[in-house]
């Protein structure tokens, strides 16, 4: 195949004009890809109606869509994905960088040179017989100047449709592109600022899958799996493991975090960043319905996003946040009209649902929705309890952030929303109470840090194995930990006005197994004296691990919680603090000399105030 001319093979002239002259660098690392591939069409994508419509099409006639119910899921679709490609794949997701200890112990390593040449391997005349699709994608708002560009080249029409939903892709964001290419060509800077990702689905062999990421390089390889992770560059590669690394070199943060807004009944405001592990609430907090007696008084909440969150220091000292997504990858398995009452009218209509089950009227189920009994599982299978679950546990939803009801028009603000608190939280069936407050920004550093969760279906492995995750981004973090954590601690400057940290458990279980705490809009009760400590009107008690509430400061009437529950909830077992910031200080001194001092210091701080 000639590369130089069939670029643009099947390609109409508005697409070839877009791809002119002054792109020369994108041009001709399609043309590379395109000799190493050797697909048999190129497209690349505007994203407009018509060619989402044209994909879709051939998609349902070839059965990669299904269709679902018209009348009750209108414009939404059904993807069976193959039964050994359902999660990220974290024991073959690399970071390659010229130094291993750059990528620490947190990271998958091998040497750039190596991993390219065996991503190269793969990926030669992969694409034969398929198109080869050139998606240009803005992460952020198409006008913030926090948003960072990339460009994901896959063969997966599935995967185009999908960037479509979660991110701002096509023309606007190749304008983008184009337009910083000329902005750094007149002040005479080499290099370019936008994200090259290669995808292919290969032969979705397992033995031959790897996700690899090239930090130094702006560059992501994919090869093997079509699964949302790993497939869609645009999400956990390009927002959190690159941006990770451009964060740090640029100074913001990129962070595996919801972001929403508190509105209470005088009208004010408060955005909170928080961090959870995958299928641990967040999609519930980001969209999170108030209880009925605060919906009366006033309180309001509003969904900025659910799962990413890149935050800068503004001018007066704050930080200020944006969603780099335009869309949801939510889990499907327990959303419910109970549990989650906003994400279900998002997903009524134009929606891709992936590996759930579908009932006899092609409406799509999965366990925890309603007591229906679906027809077909998710490996489109007659269903039989003796198979397993209907539908995969990992199984999810691709919608528009814009369908949500509790959608923020903050969201597209390209400044980004004030933070005025950073959550961190895990599942915890002991010992963590329910909330706590850092006593300043060192010690939510730590609290961060010390984060743990059992193990979700999000991942390839074992369930429910407890591990350290810090901040959420034990599988994100695109280098060494003990550098994310000094990057994480600079931000404390004399000037800097950062917002206060807590850190929330809504998982404590009493000794039957039972949660003590009903969470979901509950959760609000525990948010309100968050921010009234942000105002500086709350109580609360000083422990070692930190600020707790007792439950006379805590908004209870109406939330259904005994007052043994709440003293359970509330309890600080100092010899079983002890024995946690003890592992802590085992698990930070894994990072060797990188580790900054200063955290240490204060993990030995709370040590010896655990010991007095």
């Amino acid at each position: 195949m000639n590369a130089a001319v069939d670029v643009f093979k099947g390609n109409d002239v508005a697409g070839k004009e877009a791809a002119g002259s002054r792109l020369e660098s994108l041009n001709a690392w399609v043309a590379q890809v395109v000799a190493l591939t050797q697909p048999d069409q190129v497209h690349w994508c505007d994203g407009s109606e018509s060619e989402h419509a044209n994909l879709v099409a051939a998609m349902q006639a070839d059965g990669t869509l299904l269709p679902l119910n018209r009348e009750t899921h209108p414009h939404s679709w059904l993807h069976r994905s193959h039964p050994g490609d359902v999660a990220r794949v974290e024991h073959l997701t690399f970071v390659c960088t010229p130094d291993r200890d750059e990528a620490g112990p947190n990271n998958h390593w091998m040497d750039p040179v190596a991993a390219h040449a065996k991503m190269d391997a793969l990926f030669a005349g992969c694409m034969r017989g398929r198109t080869l699709y050139v998606v240009p994608y803005c992460m952020g708002p198409i006008d913030s100047p926090l948003a960072r560009c990339g460009v994901e080249i896959t063969d997966s029409p599935y995967v185009v449709v999908n960037m479509r939903l979660m991110t701002r892709m096509g023309a606007p964001a190749l304008a983008r592109i184009e337009r910083e290419g000329l902005d750094r060509a007149v002040r005479g800077q080499a290099g370019d600022t936008y994200v090259k990702g290669l995808h292919s689905t290969g032969d979705l062999d397992p033995e031959r899958r790897f996700i690899m990421h090239f930090p130094h390089e702006l560059t992501i390889k994919s090869f093997g799996s079509g699964y949302g992770g790993n497939a869609l560059l645009g999400k956990k590669c390009h927002a959190l493991r690159i941006a990770s690394h451009q964060a740090r070199q640029e100074g913001w943060l990129a962070e595996h975090m919801l972001i929403v807004g508190i509105e209470n009944p005088h009208g004010q405001t408060h955005y909170i960043a928080a961090a959870f592990p995958s299928a641990c609430g967040k999609t519930n907090l980001a969209m999170l319905i108030p209880p009925e007696g605060y919906r009366q008084a006033g309180w309001k909440v509003w969904t900025v996003g659910d799962d990413i969150c890149w935050m800068r220091r503004g001018q007066d000292g704050r930080l200020y946040a944006i969603n780099p997504e335009a869309g949801f990858f939510g889990v499907a398995p327990g959303t419910s009209d109970s549990s989650n009452p906003n994400a279900l009218a998002t997903i009524s209509h134009h929606t891709i649902f992936t590996n759930v089950a579908v009932t006899d009227d092609q409406e799509p189920w999965w366990e925890g929705l309603d007591g229906r009994t679906p027809a077909l599982d998710w490996q489109g299978r007659p269903y039989s309890p003796e198979q397993g679950p209907a539908a995969h546990p990992n199984s999810r939803f691709t919608v528009s952030a814009r369908q949500c009801p509790s959608y923020s028009a903050r969201a597209e603000d390209p400044q980004g929303v004030p933070i005025s608190a950073i959550v961190f939280g895990g599942r915890r069936a002991s010992l963590v109470p329910l909330v706590m407050q850092a006593r300043d920004w060192t010690h939510g550093v730590l609290m961060g840090a010390a984060m743990g969760s059992e193990t979700t279906a999000a991942a390839t492995g074992a369930v429910g194995v407890m591990r350290r995750d810090p901040m959420a981004m034990k599988p994100f973090c695109g280098y060494n930990f003990a550098d994310y954590f000094a990057h994480w601690l600079s931000f404390d400057t004399a000037d800097a006005r950062l917002p206060e940290v807590f850190h929330v458990n809504w998982f404590r279980k009493d000794a039957d197994g039972k949660f003590l705490w009903p969470g979901f809009g509950e959760n609000l009760r525990v948010l309100q004296w968050m921010l009234a400590r942000v105002e500086g009107r709350a109580r609360a008690t000083e422990t070692p691990v930190g600020w707790l509430p007792t439950a006379d400061d805590l908004e209870l009437e109406g939330a259904g919680v005994s007052a043994a529950a709440m003293a359970e909830l509330l309890q600080f077992d100092p010899e079983g603090w002890r024995e946690e910031v003890e592992a802590l200080g085992a698990y930070l001194d894994e990072f060797g000399e990188r580790m900054p001092p200063t955290l240490k210091a204060e993990q030995q701080r709370i040590l010896r105030a655990l010991s007095e």
